[in-house]
């Protein structure tokens, strides 16, 4: 099954979640300091809460899949569309392993394309086998836009 995530940076955590467990009558299914996420069946989507400075501003948006094999689909569908991507990488983000890839839109929109391989440890985007690191941001595409600040042009 394959789902839309909605990323959205908050600026009290508790109170958030507390507003989304009752809008969606679903308790979050991780939650970290500063972190929370929610799969909820109905409507079948991946809510993810963020903590900082900015509250109700887009952080990101995401299709999340169920196998590997579909985040290399839709890379290879969008590269060959003419659609800049970051290439598939693995990586460990927002308290999950992932392989993921990411777009951005006419607006300056992020979006990813992944699927959860595992949990993890950190909130830190890191690129498996790689020593960078950011804030569940995408790598680096022509006029990048850092999910994780209200701004267009901001980064963690």
């Amino acid at each position: 099954m394959s789902r839309v995530q909605l990323a959205l940076n908050v600026s009290d955590i508790d109170q958030a979640v507390a507003f989304y467990t009752t809008l969606f009558a679903t308790e979050p299914a991780k939650r970290k300091p500063g972190y929370a996420n929610f799969a909820i069946a109905d409507p079948p989507l991946k809510l993810v809460l963020i903590e900082g400075v900015s509250g109700g501003t887009l952080n990101h948006l995401g299709v999340e899949v169920t196998s590997g094999d579909e985040v290399q689909a839709a890379e290879e569908r969008l590269r060959t569309a003419d659609v800049e991507t970051t290439g598939v990488d693995d990586t460990s983000c927002c308290f999950a392993l992932k392989s993921e890839t990411w777009v951005t839109d006419p607006d300056g929109a992020p979006w990813e394309w992944y699927v959860k391989i595992g949990d993890a440890d950190q909130m830190a985007n890191t690129v498996l086998g790689d020593d960078s690191a950011g804030c569940c941001a995408p790598p680096t595409i022509s006029d990048p836009v850092s999910p994780g600040v209200a701004s267009s042009t901001g980064g963690c």
